[in-house]
């Protein structure tokens, strides 16, 4: 089942173009649907079925939050895809566009006929300036082909979908930053409620998903809710991108079904670099709690059990591989430096709790630790989980607390010797 959804055309010439795209049965879904004006409550009930979860990392079932968009509202409404991956070890997004971008325009024109959307935005990350320029070359294609636009195979149905290139900031990774910054303010999360499908894009309903989310949507609907599924397991459907990096012999994304054994998916990538022996991973993405080697290797990559094994959370599937060679406080200075430099400033909690954290752990790993450096950092943390806009407070916070939970000798060794225990 590897790259059976959303990398399809990867292996095929020219996987970007229409062309290729149309030869695996591109856009057929669409016109089906559209034609045969399919109920967008049958849509709706195959996407539940599917047991599709988003894929950007909170994991939220994407049928459920389809259905929350307003159906009998006249007005406008809008379509968003979040494709501002910047958090350290995501990066499967930004292959879903260079290799196929048509199946995340066939996704948003199924997903924006359902709901009654006529406008769409591609949120691109702004630091991925090529497959910018890939994704507008496939909206250009596919306008002049008549996927796009007014009137879509001569129906009613109209949908015009863009490209909005972000800056760069992570922040605008969440979604109502995103709806800020696509308004051309400053990239800061709102509070919520009002939530983006009653109060999103200039003050209109909403929906946000991930590209990996409306890139499954053509299979689904293609092939049915429960074939779907059926590539996964119970809670966690289908197929899932897993963007493996660290200390693996071959780092890259793979497609592979939801339930897989972790130790089978270290083998896709080559397994642990130069034969080492495996010691912790972060199995979502930075902002998701560290797992060590003997948990992770009993889990398999999907919610139920990365969360209940693992005791971490499977995020957008972002899997960090670190050796026995790693310096786990180093590790984490690092990580607790991206927060800092990445909060937006709005919360007081996250402001200045994640340059606490990253002053203390840097102090730390610098051989200047205090024995009371490690309640500080748990104290920190505590009062900035839970208490900002936002989750990019929890999200610095939650490395803390388990590489310290995990790790505690390391940093203990640390404090009480000014170097790390890897070099005794």
């Amino acid at each position: 089942m590897a790259n059976e959804v959303c990398f399809r055309t990867l292996d095929l010439p020219n996987p970007a173009s229409l062309e290729t795209y149309r030869s695996i049965g591109g856009y057929e879904t669409l016109k089906r649907i559209v034609t045969e004006k399919v109920p967008a409550t049958e849509i709706i009930n195959q996407v539940k079925i599917s047991g599709l979860r988003g894929r950007g990392g909170a994991g939220f079932p994407t049928g459920l939050k389809w259905s929350f968009m307003p159906r009998y509202y006249d007005g406008e409404k809008y379509l968003v895809c979040n494709s501002d991956e910047g958090e350290p070890g995501t990066f499967k997004d930004r292959d879903i566009i260079r290799y196929n971008p048509h199946q995340v325009i066939e996704g948003m024109a199924i997903a924006a006929y359902t709901m009654g959307v006529r406008t769409g935005y591609n949120y691109i990350h702004g630091e991925i300036w090529a497959e910018y320029q890939i994704f507008e070359r496939a909206l250009e294609e596919a306008r002049a082909a008549g996927f796009l636009g007014e009137n879509l195979f001569g129906t009613n149905f109209s949908f015009n979908l863009f490209a909005h290139h972000g800056y760069g900031a992570y922040i605008c990774g969440e979604e109502t930053a995103l709806i800020e910054s696509i308004e051309g303010k400053k990239g800061q999360p709102r509070f919520k409620p009002p939530f983006p499908a009653s109060y999103g894009v200039f003050g209109k309903p909403t929906n946000v998903n991930n590209t990996e989310s409306y890139a499954s949507i053509p299979y689904i609907m293609q092939h049915g809710g429960q074939a779907f599924q059926d590539l996964g397991v119970p809670n966690s459907g289908g197929t899932k991108i897993f963007s493996v990096s660290g200390h693996v012999e071959k780092p890259g994304n793979f497609e592979i079904g939801m339930g897989t054994p972790f130790p089978d998916l270290l083998a896709l990538a080559g397994g642990v670099w130069k034969g080492r022996k495996l010691k912790a991973v972060i199995p979502g993405g930075s902002s998701t709690a560290v797992v060590p080697a003997d948990m992770m290797m009993q889990c398999t990559m999907d919610y139920d059990s990365i969360s209940k094994v693992g005791k971490s959370s499977l995020g957008a599937g972002s899997v960090i591989v670190m050796d026995e060679s790693t310096d786990m406080v180093k590790a984490l200075s690092r990580l607790s430096y991206f927060y800092y430099e990445e909060s937006c400033g709005q919360c007081t909690p996250c402001r200045e709790g994640t340059g606490w954290l990253w002053r203390v752990v840097r102090r730390i790993a610098e051989g200047k630790g205090r024995p009371e450096d490690l309640e500080l950092l748990t104290d920190v943390s505590n009062n900035i989980s839970g208490r900002t806009i936002c989750a990019l407070g929890d999200a610095a916070a939650t490395p803390v607390i388990s590489f310290i939970k995990h790790f505690r000798p390391e940093f203990e060794y640390y404090i009480e010797h000014g170097r790390s225990m890897l070099a005794a």
